[in-house]
């Protein structure tokens, strides 16, 4: 069965275009997830807006946004004046400007949406414009309106499809140098250059998804299933914490232990991970 489409909207390249829909590609349906229950009575509870001064629940008829500002003073903001000041959506992702894939800056995506052609009338247009794309390894940027605001889009080749990323703006992402404007300039040993380079050639490998161990999830998961059969979970493998006494003993450690995993021919790339927690669950 077929994605649902969450947009149906126009792709365009000036005069060029098809019709596209949006699809999610992320699933959060397969994490482990909870209801909160009253200890007591074993029923759940829902939430409840309760007016923060008389104590008493207010109706969800009666709530409206309302804006702060420095002299104390509460804008209230009516839900039709907010849906009237939003731009109206026509629909159409314009690709108004394209850049190398190599020049993107991870740090402004947000979140990936596939790309599908609406109808089998759209796909010799869509695919005009991805294998264009993709001969030129070149990524596009369009605006449009979407979930009742409007955003920037980087839309990109991948596989027979493309993805659309929604991108933060400018002001929404912090300047580094508040994270990193204290780091200090130190002239590193060129011998622990030497051996960290080392480790990295020995662990290099391919970009795999499916290796990625989420052991929150496992976690989670092992403790419903040995709640339900009556018994203690498992409990996950610790790291062993390193016991060294310095930084280039560390890495000389480190560089050796490397050495030795490169000359079983097993990689890093290579090595077998336990599946998912949740893929687990659905086999068992």
């Amino acid at each position: 069965m077929s994605a649902r489409a969450i947009w149906k909207g126009y792709l365009a390249i000036g005069d060029v275009g098809c019709a596209v829909a949006l699809h999610s590609a992320i699933d959060a349906q397969e994490r482990t997830s909870f209801h909160i229950i009253n200890r007591d009575t074993g029923n759940r509870v829902r939430r409840q807006y309760v007016d923060e001064d008389t104590g008493k629940p207010v109706d969800k008829d009666d709530l409206v946004k309302g804006y702060d500002q420095a002299d104390g003073k509460t804008v209230i903001l009516e839900a039709d004046e907010i849906r009237q000041a939003v731009p109206d959506s026509d629909k159409r992702l314009e690709m108004s400007a394209f850049l190398p894939c190599s020049e993107i800056d991870t740090l402004y995506l947000e979140r990936p949406y596939f790309l599908a052609p609406a109808d089998a009338q759209s796909i010799e247009a869509y695919d005009l414009i991805r294998d264009s794309m993709e001969a030129a390894k070149v990524a596009a940027v369009a605006q449009t309106v979407l979930f009742r605001r409007v955003r920037s889009v980087l839309i990109r080749p991948q596989g027979r499809g493309l993805i659309a990323t929604t991108l933060n703006y400018d002001y929404e992402v912090r300047d580094p140098a508040e994270s990193f404007g204290e780091i200090r300039k130190l002239k590193i040993d060129p011998e622990m250059l030497a051996l960290a380079r080392h480790i990295i050639d020995t662990k290099m490998g391919t970009f795999d998804p499916a290796g990625f161990e989420d052991r929150y999830e496992e976690a989670l998961a092992e403790l419903v299933r040995a709640k339900i059969a009556g018994r203690k979970p498992k409990k996950l493998p610790k790291r062993k914490a390193a016991n060294v006494t310095s930084l280039l003993d560390a890495l000389r450690k480190s560089a050796g232990a490397a050495s030795d995993t490169k000359a079983t021919g097993r990689p890093a790339k290579d090595r077998k991970t336990p599946a998912p927690a949740a893929r687990q669950k659905k086999a068992s």
